[in-house]
């Protein structure tokens, strides 16, 4: 675990061992990001900080949803972030946060193994880079973790546009008639469906944990209240631009399943005026049968005839449905 006392001189890397002496002083405050919650993450967890067993169990186990827990001196927040997989799977990277007085803890909850280390980390490592670059200065715990949160929201809209530009794509398919194969391109129809539909879910249920946390003043200082408020903004922002989105790929949906019934009613049409057009030849191949070809005795004047009975009933018949516009 990375811990760090964050103070007008910067940032200072301490180790573990002196975590209980900064949190007692009074020049700065402390950020302690755990990657992992092992063993000795959760002993920290307890002993220095005497956070709730519960809220220390969210960190251990995977939330399938995002929370927020008011404690006496603290405000615990589960939250989540999207990660394309493979075949259109949308990971739920985890992010917990204590959010105290005197200290910012950051745990990343469990994942599945095949996100990578990089997309755990994302939003704290951009975080720490910024601060470490000059670029900002938190004064308070509530805004470090404001902009942890902000960073968090970033990557869900960007995660929003590159859905986006995977619409757009499919619905050039989609007017231009060049959509390859059928079933491939229902496929990619709906993984991108489904990944609006995650991001949106993350951004709604974490919209709702902080918009609650809102209305908690007495556990949100009066600087941090406005850094809150934003934070709902944000998630509100990336649910309407998800919820577009996702009701523009429902119209690309609906569009591509209109012109595939457009085509199999003509096709359903078109073989029904074959089967018209034929229908008098199959009449009177059932009557004549094999009364008229019988080998040496066949009757060539006879069947020349009946033959161009039924080229010319088909030919009247196929006029006919060309004039009513079936063909």
């Amino acid at each position: 675990m990375d811990i760090r006392l964050v103070s007008d001189e910067g940032l200072e890397q301490h180790p573990v061992e002196e975590l209980e002496a900064l949190l007692d002083r009074e020049d700065g405050f402390v950020w302690v990001d755990i990657p992992t919650c092992d063993e000795e993450a959760t002993r920290v967890l307890s002993e220095a900080f005497g956070f709730h067993p519960l809220a220390i169990r969210d960190c251990v186990e995977r939330n399938h949803v995002a929370k927020m827990h008011a404690y006496a001196d603290h405000v615990f927040v589960v939250l989540h972030a999207p990660e394309l997989g493979k075949s259109g799977h949308v990971h739920y990277i985890e992010l917990d946060q204590f959010v105290g007085a005197r200290y910012l803890v950051t745990v990343h909850g469990p994942v599945n193994p095949a996100v990578t280390v990089d997309a755990m980390l994302r939003e704290t490592r951009a975080v720490l880079e910024r601060m470490e670059a000059g670029r900002l200065y938190p004064s308070s715990p509530f805004e470090l973790s404001y902009a942890v949160v902000s960073a968090l929201t970033r990557h869900q809209e960007a995660f929003v546009a590159a859905l986006t530009r995977e619409v757009w794509q499919l619905e050039q398919q989609v007017t231009s008639g060049h959509v390859g194969d059928p079933e491939q391109f229902l496929e990619e129809l709906f993984q991108a469906r489904h990944g609006l539909i995650a991001v949106r879910t993350m951004a709604a249920l974490s919209r709702e944990s902080y918009g609650r946390m809102a209305t908690l003043v007495r556990f949100v200082p009066s600087e941090g209240q406005p850094l809150v408020a934003d934070i709902v903004d944000q998630f509100d922002r990336v649910q309407g631009v998800a919820d577009g989105e996702r009701e523009y790929l429902q119209g690309v949906i609906e569009f591509y399943q209109a012109r595939t019934e457009t085509k199999l009613t003509i096709a359903a049409e078109r073989l029904a005026v074959i089967a018209a057009v034929t229908l008098p030849i199959t009449a009177l191949s059932s009557i004549y049968g094999m009364n008229i070809i019988v080998n040496a005795r066949t009757d060539f004047v006879h069947l020349a005839v009946v033959l161009a009975v039924m080229a010319s009933i088909s030919a009247m018949l196929l006029r006919w449905a060309k004039r009513q516009g079936w063909w």
